[in-house]
């Protein structure tokens, strides 16, 4: 059974440090191309971050940029986001997804085939 599912959302003050996981199972995980992506209440859903299969290609947001650091192990099957300097405007509710696609593609077109239920990142103080 296909699953994408991720952890490590939580409350944290601005300025504070989270770092989520996503955990895959059930299909050919070094084949995809792994997001992250999120969505606030009222707002359009992002493309925070995506790595390529083999972790030669990243792209990240401008809202992002020099904050987060995308990262994947292909031997456990895991993706991870290290999210720093967190700001209250990146509260959001934070998903893994995976497409067979460029990095572009997914976080900028925000295509994916495969998508997590998300876990809640909320920065206030």
């Amino acid at each position: 059974q296909l699953q994408l599912v991720e952890s490590g959302g939580g409350l944290v003050q601005p300025g504070g440090s989270l770092r989520l996981s996503c955990a895959a199972s059930g299909f050919t995980f070094d084949d995809y191309a792994i997001g992250w992506f999120r969505q606030a209440p009222g707002k359009e859903r992002e493309g925070v971050s995506c790595i390529s299969s083999r972790s030669f290609n990243l792209y990240y947001a401008d809202s992002i940029k020099g904050r987060f650091t995308i990262s994947r192990d292909n031997a456990k099957n895991m993706v991870y986001l290290q999210m720093n300097s967190l700001k209250p405007e990146d509260t959001a509710l934070y998903y893994c997804a995976a497409a067979r696609t460029t990095v572009q593609a997914m976080c900028v077109s925000l295509i994916d085939d495969y998508r997590g239920q998300g876990t809640q990142v909320t920065v206030s103080s």
